[in-house]
């Protein structure tokens, strides 16, 4: 008589009558490559810059852009867009980046915001933030569908480029680590509306805030709600 062969254990099969346990998807960060940096450098384009902002929707503060040049034999691991990233990370991959590569940034301030409106002041930052740069790019990557005017070099608008370009992931973390801290310095000046927590942005907490105590001199009046709020001020 031959023995009965059993099956081996798999713990992956669950037992008859038992539901298998759903499968939590693991949240994966997306990490920019240097490829396009690297196929403009063969093309004999050396210096190469990408350029990112942050701040264009919030309801106060300034928007700020950033400009990096990597250092192709020195590249902080693990750049990503800086909204994937945690504050801490984005703290640790500021302070590698300002150690490594050529950076520059420029803040457009509210008052100038309202002067041009979000994209033309978005843009006026991102071309001087370029310019003050302290090796002139040949190329720059700039993140979205816009080329600012006036650049002194060849420019390439890459949609979704904080996910896709290492320069301009670099960018898009300077851009946001320094806004960040100016939100935050702010925030000690006009503790009223958390900006320390969200940044301007217009959150329950803040637009709460809005209702308590008006606009301070930082919120864009342009903003519909901030509009909203003066034009109702104004009709009462």
């Amino acid at each position: 008589m031959f023995a009965a062969m059993r099956k081996p254990f798999d713990a992956r099969v669950p037992a008859p009558g038992i539901a298998p346990k759903p499968v939590q998807a693991k949240a994966i960060t997306l990490v920019a490559t240097f490829r396009r940096e690297t196929a403009a450098m063969k093309a004999g384009r050396q210096v190469v810059a990408g350029v990112d902002e942050a701040g264009r929707g919030p309801l106060a503060g300034p928007v700020v852009a950033a400009a990096v040049v990597l250092d192709p034999k020195r590249r902080p691991k693990g750049l990503a867009d800086s909204k994937t990233l945690t504050a801490e990370r984005r703290e640790e991959l500021f302070a590698e980046i300002m150690a490594t590569a050529s950076v520059s940034f420029v803040a457009a301030s509210t008052a100038r915001i309202e002067a041009l409106n979000i994209r033309g002041a978005t843009l006026w930052a991102m071309s001087r933030a370029v310019a003050g740069l302290n090796r002139r790019p040949d190329i720059a990557f700039i993140d979205g569908r816009d080329r600012p005017p006036g650049l002194a070099c060849d420019a390439e608008a890459v949609i979704g480029g904080d996910g896709l370009v290492m320069s301009i992931a670099a960018a898009s973390i300077v851009a946001k680590v320094v806004r960040d801290r100016m939100m935050r310095r702010l925030a000690q000046d006009f503790p009223d509306y958390g900006f320390e927590r969200h940044m301007g942005y217009g959150t329950p907490e803040h637009l709460a805030a809005l209702s308590r105590v008006g606009p301070c001199a930082h919120h864009r009046r342009g903003f519909a709600p901030i509009a909203a709020l003066l034009a109702a001020q104004v009709a009462a």
